[in-house]
């Protein structure tokens, strides 16, 4: 009997990218670092990510290159996409699962901008590298969505806010003006968040009751 030939196979390379927002300035930001592989990117930026070895998971990869090349440790990650266009990467073929990390602005401080890495606001981007735009379009999308029923707010902010900043973070994010009184009875109907006891002070205004989410994993619900 005739053994079956064993065909050649090629397969795709494997890689993550991670589109990373915090707020920062009453500004929506997004974390870059510098690409220059010449010929094909000179001088140009996109968002932090590299490959998959090949005894890691994408999850591990995505949490090795935030932390080696961003110097960031999420409090809030998801997988976004995958982008598998046959010419995304000029050097070869390449397939990116993305993923969505928020962060609260004190790592804009802790992780301060170096040379290779810098925050920059998401409606002003660039030409980016690869097809990095369409990531960074696809989180937004992702975002401003999850916004309207989940608790992903809470990625942005410390665990003791005031109902002013969490109000904020949405009005930052979506763009547009909420009444405080109606949005604050809809937190409160759905039992959203809890009073600490705690009250934040600032030096031109009264003092500001603090909350936390009633729950730290992420509750879905319809809010907007």
């Amino acid at each position: 009997m005739k053994k079956p030939s064993v065909k050649e196979l090629h397969f795709a390379v494997l890689a993550t990218d991670v589109v990373i927002f915090t707020i920062h300035e009453k500004v929506l930001k997004v974390l870059l670092i510098n690409v220059h592989i010449p010929p094909f990117y000179k001088h140009m930026q996109g968002v932090p990510g590299g490959l998959i070895r090949p005894h890691e998971t994408a999850d591990a990869s995505v949490l090795r290159h935030l932390k080696g090349k961003a110097g960031i440790v999420p409090s809030y990650i998801e997988q976004l996409y995958t982008f598998s266009s046959v010419k995304r990467d000029p050097r070869g073929r390449v397939v990116s699962v993305a993923y969505l990390v928020l962060v609260p602005p004190e790592a804009i401080s802790k992780n301060a901008e170096t040379g290779k890495t810098h925050w920059h606001n998401t409606r002003s981007l660039p030409k980016l590298a690869y097809d990095h735009n369409a990531i960074v379009k696809k989180g937004l999308e992702r975002l401003e969505a999850k916004l309207g029923y989940s608790t992903i707010a809470q990625g942005f902010l410390k665990p003791e806010f005031t109902l002013g900043e969490l109000q904020e973070v949405y009005e930052i994010v979506l763009r547009k003006k909420f009444d405080k009184r109606n949005f604050r009875k809809k937190l409160f109907a759905l039992n959203l968040v809890r009073p600490t006891g705690g009250e934040k002070r600032g030096a031109a205004n009264r003092p500001a009751a603090l909350y936390k989410f009633a729950k730290r994993q992420t509750e879905f619900f319809q809010f907007l």
